[in-house]
């Protein structure tokens, strides 16, 4: 990871920390899934929980440049396919530095829009062949195989679920093993 992606992760890490420290603590007996090391807390907002991700820190640094903290801290509900740092690791060398540039904002925009789903979509709902409109215009498609459920992009790459029905207080995360591409 570059100075400058670990940098902006550090930043994007500590501002939404003291937002997150700021709520109240979560309800006692609350039945959490743990993503990246940390409990999921599904009276937390996505960016709540997100920022305690330790496999999610690309996302969260690419979600702050691109302006989607608020939007992702919103009522919602949202679908959110998440994909890790690993994910991230897969693009071409150099592809995550370009995007987080702010002369690429609009990039990185449509590709994080590319990752969230309006409504609360539980593994239940993502059947096989189910076409999911993404909040950035573009669809993608619900593939089961072998016990599996994987994410079709626009340009047919696949992204396994890994982690599925990590509920928030404004939606549902599914951790995904590779980032999503729209078409354009």
């Amino acid at each position: 990871m570059s100075k400058r992606i670990a940098y902006l992760a550090a930043a994007a890490f500590s501002a939404l920390t003291i937002t997150a420290t700021v709520i109240a603590p979560a309800r006692a007996g609350e039945k959490t899934v743990m993503v990246g090391g940390a409990a999921m807390y599904p009276s937390r907002t996505i960016v709540q929980n997100a920022v305690n991700s330790k496999d999610h820190t690309t996302l969260v640094a690419a979600v702050k440049a691109a302006g989607l903290v608020a939007t992702l801290e919103g009522k919602g509900p949202f679908t959110v396919f998440a994909p890790t740092n690993a994910a991230f690791g897969k693009l071409p060398a150099g592809t995550v530095d370009s995007l987080v540039k702010p002369e690429n904002k609009a990039t990185l925009t449509r590709i994080l829009t590319y990752h969230v789903v309006p409504g609360k979509l539980a593994a239940s709902d993502l059947k096989d062949g189910k076409k999911l409109q993404t909040v950035e215009g573009e669809a993608l498609t619900v593939k089961q195989q072998d016990g599996k459920v994987w994410i079709i992009d626009a340009k047919g790459n696949s992204s396994m679920v890994t982690i599925s029905n990590v509920n928030q207080s404004n939606g549902v995360i599914h951790v995904v093993d590779t980032v999503l591409m729209p078409a354009a």
